[in-house]
């Protein structure tokens, strides 16, 4: 039983403070989930409270939250009405690796967890070494481009890229990884020919890849990628949660794509 010093009811607006909170084994003070929310199966059982960009604040009330954890600066609005309502909410914005690993720490801290919020970190860092102590091993490090969005282009967000290279490989649009808002990773079709990527990983949020819509797009019949049928679709579940997910599983789908197209 957790003591009462820390938070006891904590709703989660976003996967990755909920799959957290469950590594740590504190799961039992999860009152309410995102309706995306796939990891730990069985916090499915938790009430659904919101989506990424809105809430149901009634349903908030009725679960009496002493604490309220969102994810990025397209929540603000949220937070702001959960604030006014009188709630404590904690609002993170991590973009990187590094951020998503403090990100753990913090939630731990919060809930009086800060040694097990080390050692999780730990253990996510061990593994991601693992993978690129695997990486090393692949013949050659193939370009890659990964789309975030069908329509416009988005390339990937900085945990994406980061985790391409850990990976074994080497992303197109490095310049634009610092980007934290999707309109300033917007790329042209063009751009993405003229990189001739090897690899294309796809992961629509909210929508399976269709490989034809790729493959018919203008020029792209040319890309090395497409030549070859070097075209995967990740799950954004596990790749675009910036928490666990995307530092196991994710990376874990990044690495196999990879390995598969260097020894094809």
């Amino acid at each position: 039983m957790p003591d009462s010093t820390w938070p006891r009811r904590i709703v989660c607006l976003t996967e990755e403070t909920t799959e957290t909170l469950y590594l740590l084994g504190e799961g039992d003070r999860v009152v309410g989930i995102s309706g995306y929310t796939v990891r730990p199966p069985e916090a499915r059982t938790k009430p659904k409270v919101s989506a990424f960009i809105n809430a149901r604040f009634e349903k908030i009330d009725a679960l009496k939250p002493d604490l309220i954890l969102g994810f990025s600066d397209l929540q603000a609005d949220i937070a702001a009405e959960l604030i006014r309502r009188g709630y404590n909410v904690v609002v993170f914005n991590q973009r990187t690796i590094s951020e998503i690993l403090r990100m753990i720490r913090t939630v731990a801290a919060l809930v009086g967890r800060p040694a097990a919020g080390e050692a999780l970190a730990d253990d996510l860092e061990r593994g991601l070494e693992r993978v690129r102590d695997s990486a090393a091993q692949l013949p050659r490090r193939p370009r890659v481009f990964f789309e975030e969005w069908d329509d416009p282009l988005i390339s990937g967000i900085c945990w994406v890229d980061e985790l391409i290279e850990i990976a074994g490989g080497d992303p197109i649009f490095p310049q634009l990884r610092s980007a934290s808002l999707a309109k300033d990773r917007i790329v042209s079709g063009d751009a993405v020919c003229a990189a001739d990527p090897e690899i294309i990983i796809a992961s629509w949020c909210g929508k399976a890849m269709k490989k034809r819509t790729i493959v018919e797009r203008p020029g792209w019949r040319d890309t090395t990628a497409v030549q070859r049928d070097q075209i995967y679709e990740i799950k954004s579940t596990y790749i675009l949660q910036p928490g666990p997910a995307s530092l196991t599983e994710g990376v874990a789908q990044v690495h196999e794509c990879i390995a598969r197209s260097v020894q094809a």
